[in-house]
């Protein structure tokens, strides 16, 4: 039993003595004790001031008194208002170290036949041009949030919603078919995101230009963009390849391997994955049936030009356009095709989709219009919305100009890892191979933990030389406490020193019990970033127990302590603070290197 179910029951027991009350000790909440005041957990007693009739702080006082006396586990106690801070006996600590280190996977929830199954969207990548800056928070928030919930004890499902079909894929493949003189990524080099990247954009620039040609010879701009010849023969593409032109299919499905191909390096370099990957080429069609069957069902309704609509005026909205008058989908449609078929293939009970808080509005429609059709995890359904990122200006180079990719970001960030470490000293006595692991690791875990730590919610500016600080809430900061402690541990193995303390005779001090209370805390703070989805508590959590454990190693000898059992309490304890640190950071799909 912990130390929290000890207290809970005790104080349960004491109501129901002192007031005669049958309180349920699982509802009664401690919380951790404020650092001004002494103590290890707060119990608030407001709510038993109506049994007791006596004033808040009397009440306190009285609960505090009986659970001295009959729980072993409580040392002192002291009042404040209706407030109850409870010393525990420091004897107490060492055993709850003890479990600890003898519970594997302490802190996470097993996911048994029984649990329910998430289905997490992440990523949603366009198959016209690389991964960016935006990408990589969506990734990182959505593979984060995966991890987090499987450790809360839910099956999850990651999945993918690649954009590879519309306008915007073609006008790619027109530029590859007019100016690329037959280039692969192979001919030249490049990956193939990156190759398709720079057709899109030249695309763009012969369009811009051809524009300004019209123009010049005396149409608005709205005209010289409507006659435009690139911008027809684009449109035209796009109507062979929806009629299944053979030609078009070819080309179309060559790019995109060569696209699909490049993503996959960069997702593996990323560290994300997917079990499962859509195609919006084999949804949108599944899309327009579903809408149809609605139609049918007159849950929908058609306009005289044959567009067919939903009216979400009943819940505040507007009315929703679901198939154009042609007859073509747009991308809610899509939306409810992809709905339909991962229904066909999983049995969702929570679908939640990681999208930036732009699409606020989408995901609130498309709530309304899946319930409506008959999915019964439709209105549950969850949009992690998320703000934008964004670098300061110059920081970075940027491959059109405007976007980030995310290639170079990552080359950047392990090119500054590397001088950083360089010039610290901290990579002294490496061979070359293991010089660059580290650096990788440093610089993936400084760009990963800096865009975690925030609270999703909020916009933010990722600045690269800030995050690879050695000192500071930052992702190296906590690999190095962790290479630290398998420093202290490898250096314990060498002198053959024990780390098994004699438990019984351990009283482990203040700053010692803070650590241990820290570590033992790890389960609730999964917990609250499962129910509140926020990779942030997990990566700000890491970072207090890591500045409380540098402060303990600072003030305390650990492998020159003379008692054997104090040094073997030191080492156990140090042992188990880096475990919370690495699965903390795996949470966070973070590496955390044992030499640094």
């Amino acid at each position: 039993m912990s130390i929290e179910n000890i207290i809970s029951e005790a104080v349960a027991k004491a109501v129901s003595a002192l007031y005669g009350i049958d309180a349920d000790a699982s509802k009664i909440a401690l919380q951790p004790t404020k650092k001004e005041f002494e103590g290890n957990f707060t119990v608030v007693v407001f709510p038993f001031v109506k049994m007791s009739k006596k004033k808040p702080e009397d009440t306190a006082r009285e609960i505090g008194n009986y659970i001295k006396e009959n729980c072993g586990a409580v040392k002192d106690f002291n009042a404040i208002n209706g407030f109850l801070n409870i010393v525990v006996e420091p004897s107490f600590w060492a055993n709850v170290l003890k479990h600890i280190d003898e519970t594997p996977d302490y802190g996470f929830k097993a996911v048994t036949p029984d649990s329910e199954l998430v289905m997490i969207e992440y990523s949603s990548p366009n198959t016209n041009k690389p991964l960016h800056l935006g990408h990589v928070r969506n990734n990182l928030l959505g593979y984060s949030l995966s991890e987090i919930l499987k450790a809360n004890g839910y099956k999850v499902v990651k999945t993918n919603i690649v954009n590879d079909r519309g306008i915007h894929i073609c006008k790619s493949m027109l530029a590859w078919e007019k100016w690329g003189n037959g280039a692969t990524p192979e001919s030249t080099g490049k990956k193939g995101d990156h190759l398709i990247g720079d057709f899109y954009v030249l695309f763009d620039k012969h369009y811009k230009a051809e524009v300004k040609q019209l123009m010049a010879e005396g149409l608005s701009e709205e005209e010289a963009a409507a006659k435009s010849p690139l911008m027809h023969e684009a449109r035209e593409m796009l109507q062979k390849w929806e009629a299944g032109d053979e030609k078009v299919r070819a080309t179309w499905k060559m790019m995109n391997d060569w696209v699909y191909a490049g993503f996959d390096q960069t997702y593996r370099r990323l560290g994300v994955d997917f079990d499962k990957i859509y195609y919006e080429s084999n949804t949108y069609l599944e899309g327009k049936e579903k809408v149809l069957e609605g139609l049918e069902k007159g849950l929908m309704y058609r306009k005289e030009d044959g567009s067919v609509w939903a009216d979400l005026t009943g819940e505040g909205l507007d009315q929703k356009l679901l198939l154009r008058s042609d007859g073509t989908s747009v991308y809610m449609t899509q939306d409810i095709g992809t709905a339909k078929l991962r229904y066909q293939d999983y049995p969702i009970d929570k679908m939640i989709y990681v999208v930036g808080n732009e699409q606020n509005y989408h995901f609130q429609v498309l709530s309304i219009l899946l319930d409506r059709l008959g999915f019964k995890w439709g209105k549950d359904l969850v949009h992690f919305s998320y703000g934008m990122v964004e670098l300061p200006e110059g920081k970075m180079k940027s491959r059109e100009g405007t976007v980030v990719d995310a290639d170079d970001l990552m080359d950047e960030m392990i090119a500054t890892a590397k001088a950083t470490s360089e010039e610290l000293g901290k990579l002294d006595g490496c061979s070359q191979d293991e010089a660059d692991n580290i650096s990788r690791i440093i610089g993936l875990g400084a760009l990963k933990y800096f865009i975690l730590k925030v609270d999703p919610r909020k916009n933010m500016t990722f600045n690269p030389k800030e995050s690879i600080d050695f000192n500071g809430n930052t992702g190296p900061f906590i690999q190095y406490t962790y290479a630290r402690i398998q420093s202290v541990l490898r250096k314990a193995a060498e002198q053959g020193i024990c780390t098994c303390p004699d438990i019984a005779a351990c009283a482990p001090n203040d700053k010692e019990v803070a650590l241990i209370q820290r570590i033992a805390d790890f389960g609730n703070v999964v917990a609250d970033a499962g129910k509140s989805y926020s990779p942030a508590q997990i990566a700000n959590y890491t970072y207090d127990l890591v500045k409380e454990y540098n402060q303990f190693y600072h003030d305390f000898s650990i492998l020159r302590e003379e008692d054997g059992n104090v040094r073997a309490l030191r080492l156990l304890l140090s042992k188990n603070v880096g475990e919370i640190i690495r699965r903390g950071m795996a949470l966070l799909g973070i590496e955390v290197p044992d030499r640094m």
